[in-house]
């Protein structure tokens, strides 16, 4: 009896689970990825704070309409840092913080994480903060944590170079292409090496030149 085709969404056979031990990231790496994350997506929204303050001081507003722009400035962070995470996770797999570390977010079965799953990570990530943090606990143990748990992917290492190595890779490259001097000249003044050999070419006179030769 033929056995059933493995759904997309089923947990990694035997030889992916080893790969996944293999290739796991620890607490410290994904730590300092956050940590690169948070500080990309502060930047960027303290940024944008401080252009619409500049905008607002030019308009004299009410008290009322200041009052009304704190919770929606609060709601615009909220989606912008959930945004921040769903596009690239669901696009390379790897926020700017996991680009410089090296990992990536994939699925349990290898493959490229969908919107809608990004979406649930996202989620359990922040659920998972709320009791003191205790649903990253277990990546201390070399398990997935809980958002990972609830949208079925799987942190590993990205088969590819640093950005400093890749820049190191582009400069060698460029290096190894780069001709090495000029390429040799002939100026004609020298006979050709077959003409000294068999005698080619017009005769010479007594002065070198052709078609002066001493009569007798």
């Amino acid at each position: 009896m033929s056995s059933m085709p493995e759904s997309p969404d089923s947990e990694p056979s035997a030889v992916t689970a080893t790969e996944e031990r293999r290739r796991f990231v620890g607490v410290v790496t994904r730590a300092v990825s956050w940590l690169l994350d948070a500080v990309a997506i502060n930047v960027v929204a303290i940024v944008t704070g401080v252009g619409v303050e500049l905008i607002l001081s030019i308009f004299p507003i009410s008290t009322s309409f200041a009052s009304v722009l704190k919770p929606i400035a609060g709601a615009a962070y909220v989606v912008w840092a959930g945004a921040y995470f769903v596009v690239f996770w669901s696009w390379t797999g790897q926020t700017l913080g996991a680009r410089v570390m090296r990992i990536q977010l994939l699925t349990t079965n290898g493959r490229r994480v969908k919107p809608a799953r990004a979406v649930v990570r996202w989620v359990g990530m922040n659920l998972a903060m709320l009791p003191l943090f205790a649903g990253f606990a277990p990546i201390l143990f070399g398990r997935r944590g809980f958002p990972d748990w609830l949208a079925r992917t799987v942190v590993l290492e990205a088969q590819q170079m640093s950005l400093a190595e890749a820049r190191r890779a582009r400069v060698r490259a460029a290096t190894e292409d780069r001709p090495q001097g000029p390429p040799a000249i002939s100026t004609g003044s020298e006979p050709s090496a077959s003409a000294l050999v068999d005698g080619g070419g017009p005769p010479l006179g007594m002065h070198g030149r052709p078609g002066s030769a001493q009569r007798t």
